[in-house]
Formats: C-alpha cells, structure tokens, sequence
C-alpha cells in the first residue's frame, strides 16, 4: 500500500509539474520549483551510564534524517537524567520546549503534573491502535512507569535493571567457581570475603563496589530494599515513600555490614565512574550496575567477566531503570506529526534492537528478540540475555511527587551510613522525616493527615 501511495503520488505530481511547465512556456516566463522543507524538530537527550552513547545517538538522528526528507530532527544532548528534565521542565515554562525528550521513566509523573507532556494515545488513534494494542509488544515491567492514571504518555526506549557484573579470572584465583555468581545475600558476603586482597591495613582489592551517587544510588538501594521483601515506596500512591521500614534499614544495615563488619566495600561514597574504573582495573573484583553498562564492559575489561543476577535475600527483585521518549504540548500541528514519526522510528523493535546491541540496555519490545540479528547477538554475548532472563523478576522505579528532592534524603542516609557518620536507626528515620516534609504539600492537596 505504501509503496502504490508513493507511486499514485509521484504520478500525480509529474502531471502538475507538466501542465504548469506547458503553461510557463506559452506565458514566455520560467519559474525554478522550490523544493518543500522538511519539518525541523528539536530532540533532547541525556546519557547515564557513558559518555559514548552520546555519540552513537548523534548517529542514529543523523541515520534518521538521512532515510527521509519529511523531518529534520536536532539532537541536543543535555547530560543526565535529571538534567535533561529540568531543562526541558524549563524550556516548556520558557515557551520552547523541544520536541521530543528522552527522559528518567520515572520523571514522566512530574511532566504530567506539570501537563507538559502529551498523551500517547492521541498519537495513536491515527494509526487506529489503542494504548493496550500498543503495549502489547512491549515487557510488562517497562509499562508501569509510561502510564500515569491509566494512560499512557511515554514510549519505552532504553530500559535496564541492576546487574551484577564479576571477574572470573579473580573467581578462579580464589577457588570460586568462575560460572556461578552469588545468588543471594549470604553468598554475596562470603564471596566478597574471599575476594578481598590487603597489603598490611591498606585494601588493595575489595569484594563489591556499586555506584552510590544520589539517584543512581538510590536505584541500586531500592533493588536491595525490595530483595529484603519490602518497597521503597508507595506504587500506588506517589506521595508515600518506605525510608523507615524494617525492609529499607535491614538494606541499610547490609551496606553498614559490607562497609565496616566484613570489609568488602569501601567505607567511601563510589560515584558509578569510579566503580566502573576500579572493576576494570582489577580494584574490586564484583560490581552491581546498569545493564546498560553492558557494552562498556564488553569494550573495556581486559579479562573474563561474568553476569549475573542481583543476588536477593528474601527473594529477587530488581527496579527497572532507562529512559523513555516524550512528546511536549505546544508544537504546530505539523511539529507533532514529525515528533510521531521519529518516535515511531526510533522505537521501532528493529532500531531498539540495535540500540540495545550497541549500549548494552536491553529492548523494551518483545519483538527486537524474535530478529535474527538479535538471536545472532544473544548466541555470541550470552551476557546480554542476563537482563531479560531477569524481567520476570522486576518492579517499577520508584517515582514519587517531587521525586528528585524526596530522593535526596535517602541518599545523604545511605551515604551517611556507608561512611559511618551515622546509625541506621538514625539515618532511616531523619531520611524518612525530611521525605514527609518534602510531600506534606501534596498530601494536603490529596487530603490525606500529614505528621
């Protein structure tokens, strides 16, 4: 049909361009035909996890904007997660906003807040689908964090969940089965224990590292927090958040034991660049981190490395992370059908296919692994299967009102605790109580009793 369209097109503008060239000649003037600029849209992304996706992004846009001449995507990169939200929470108020964005999954509740962001459905009743006909293809664990209220107003597109990355060569060096990873909480720490290398005091090889900067930190803590049987928040309410339960301080008292009981992990705050660059250098000999990591350690371990599964306690539970594409109100009629059309493409099962074999996250449709490349891929780098094996294990990040301030405090809590400046006790309860300061304004709004 497309290509019938196209040729019932072409056909009919050669027979205008006929009768207005006989009608030039008989005038005795000659006009040059102008040829229709394409739609200029801007997109805004982020990366992080490396820096090199940034690159590759800027790639994939050029690729777009080379297969056809309808739209014209500017790919502006905007740093982190949070980073690209504020600014495009600002570019909005400011009357420009760009586009399309590439934002947190869980900073989708905010732009709806905010009714920044427009909802996905209404994209697609061109296409005469519904927002449960299009979910279809996508992993139940990525849906939850698209919708607000029961509608849908992000397309998934780079989705990940913590893993749990190993040198097998240290493995072997210790008398470890190099094929098998820990698989739990206990195992972990005995593990750890024997991983660890000292020269006198001073440790020259730790166990474990995992990134512990507030935001990425806090998705590493919420995984351990749920493997420990409990949420990190109210799923389904966002103004309610756990930071005082049994659950979260029994996570927090396993950081404090790592840190300071065993030795396994540093007693210091480790940003994810730190992690990434101690496990490649051999500094620790297991990481938890993004899948999304994935294509970093494929490039730059010198050594064999193993996946796995993060290991649980009570069971295994993992949150999904990644971003997803939004679309922004206040766009002409013919910039929302080019924001359609390049998110249609680029979430495409074939390009989140090649994004995934390129980054490392895994795609969040179904379809991508019924492609022949991506069966070739998982054949050769088994590794990459690690995560969606993983899927039937996962929940919803955690997104809350406000969620980048009422993250902040669980984050000075883990911090505190991993460094030994504070309790558990202490710190879960100062984290808890600055988070219900931090939301009282919108439980008021809710009518729910705040403390």
């Amino acid at each position: 049909m497309r290509i019938k369209h196209k040729f019932a097109s072409k056909m009919k503008t050669l027979a205008t361009g006929t009768a207005l060239a006989v009608a030039v000649l008989a005038s005795g003037w000659v006009a040059v035909p102008q040829a229709i600029a394409a739609e200029k849209i801007k997109f805004y992304f982020p990366t992080s996890v490396q820096g090199r996706l940034a690159i590759i992004m800027k790639e994939v846009v050029a690729e777009y904007n080379k297969s056809q001449s309808d739209v014209k995507v500017i790919a502006v990169y905007t740093g982190s997660y949070a980073e690209t939200g504020i600014k495009a929470s600002a570019a909005m108020e400011a009357g420009n906003p760009p586009a399309v964005a590439m934002v947190g999954a869980n900073n989708v509740l905010e732009f709806v807040q905010k009714k920044q962001i427009e909802p996905i459905a209404s994209f697609l009743k061109a296409d005469n689908k519904t927002s449960a006909e299009f979910l279809q293809d996508f992993w139940p664990g990525v849906r939850f964090n698209a919708m607000v209220n029961g509608e849908l107003y992000a397309v998934p597109f780079q989705n990940s969940t913590p893993i749990l990355y190993y040198n097998k060569d240290h493995f072997k060096e210790v008398g470890l089965d190099p094929d098998t990873p820990p698989a739990n909480w206990k195992q972990l720490i005995e593990f750890g224990k024997k991983l660890v290398r000292k020269d006198g005091a001073k440790t020259t090889r730790y166990g474990l590292m995992f990134p512990q900067q507030v935001g990425y930190g806090n998705w590493i803590l919420q995984g351990f927090v749920m493997a420990n049987g409990g949420q990190y928040y109210n799923t389904e309410y966002p103004g309610e958040v756990y930071y005082n339960s049994p659950t979260t301080k029994g996570a927090l008292q396993f950081y404090d034991d790592l840190a300071h009981k065993y030795g396994i992990m540093p007693d210091t705050v480790t940003p994810s660049s730190q992690v990434a660059a101690d496990f490649f250098a051999g500094r620790t000999s297991m990481m938890i981190a993004s899948t999304g990591a994935l294509g970093n350690v494929r490039k730059n371990a010198k050594f064999k490395y193993g996946v796995g599964f993060v290991p649980g306690n009570v069971r295994n539970a993992v949150p999904v992370g990644g971003a997803s594409m939004v679309i922004f109100k206040g766009q002409s009629e013919a910039q929302r059908a080019a924001a359609w059309k390049f998110v249609s493409w680029i979430t495409s099962a074939d390009q989140l296919g090649s994004w995934s074999r390129a980054s490392g996250y895994f795609s969040p449709r179904k379809s991508s692994y019924d492609m022949d490349v991506m069966k070739d891929f998982i054949a050769k780098y088994p590794d990459a299967g690690v995560a969606v094996k993983q899927l039937k294990y996962t929940k919803p990040w955690y997104s809350t009102y406000n969620y980048l301030a009422v993250a902040q405090p669980m984050g000075d809590a883990f911090q505190a605790v991993i460094t030994g400046k504070s309790s558990v006790t202490q710190a879960a309860a100062a984290a808890q109580a600055k988070a219900d300061e931090l939301l009282a304004p919108f439980n008021n709004v809710a009518g729910y009793p705040t403390k």
